[in-house]
């Protein structure tokens, strides 16, 4: 197991209401709703992000919208990298906030 990947789990188990799961064959951690807010993908979080905190985490060197594949950049959905782990807690917690809100 990756540092990256020790520290998801600890973020999963931190985060209320969140629920372990799959997305795109990777962990997540979903919302009650069943919607994902936090994703390890390359060993890097993948969170959805309004405008202010996307464009705050873009900001964040070698952070860029996730892509799945390639030509198909998520808008909503930021990919930062295991060397800003510090603040990976923060923007999952607020990813899954907003994902806590949409109906099913």
């Amino acid at each position: 197991m990756t540092k990256a990947e020790e520290l998801f789990h600890q973020m999963a188990r931190e985060i209320p209401d969140g629920k372990e799961g799959k997305m795109f064959g990777s962990l997540c951690i979903k919302a009650p709703n069943g919607k994902s807010g936090a994703m390890l993908w390359k060993d890097c979080l993948v969170v959805k992000l309004s405008a202010t905190e996307m464009k705050e985490a873009l900001a964040l060197k070698g952070s860029h919208l996730f892509e799945p594949m390639e030509g198909k950049k998520m808008k909503e959905w930021a990919q930062i990298p295991y060397t800003h782990k510090d603040k990976w807690m923060y923007y999952a917690t607020i990813s899954m906030a907003d994902v806590k809100k949409i109906k099913k």
